[in-house]
């Protein structure tokens, strides 16, 4: 049981570290924009991919775990859809 923990942390930390690098990336092409250096467009684009790629696996993780909790609020689950019975079904007795 321990190392299956362990093992999601590693999971969960490598969208983290690249989140952070994703940032770190735009960081440095604003900073080097204010510097005079020119706007680097690749740089950017790269840095909000990972930023934004590694934020969405971190945020929805979290609200996974959170709904099977049942820790989330009602507004923002899915609302099951009933399914209509098909001509063949057997009616539930």
């Amino acid at each position: 049981m321990i190392y299956q923990r362990i093992l999601a942390i590693l999971i969960l930390c490598i969208p983290g570290a690249t989140g952070v690098y994703g940032w770190t990336l735009l960081r440095d092409v604003f900073f080097d924009y204010v510097a005079g250096e020119g706007f680097q467009w690749g740089w950017f684009i790269l840095g909000t991919l990972l930023f934004l790629g590694g934020l969405a696996f971190v945020g929805g993780f979290l609200f996974y775990r959170d709904a099977k909790r049942n820790q989330v609020q009602p507004m923002l689950l899915r609302k099951k859809k009933k399914r209509k019975p098909a001509p063949g079904d057997q009616p539930e007795a």
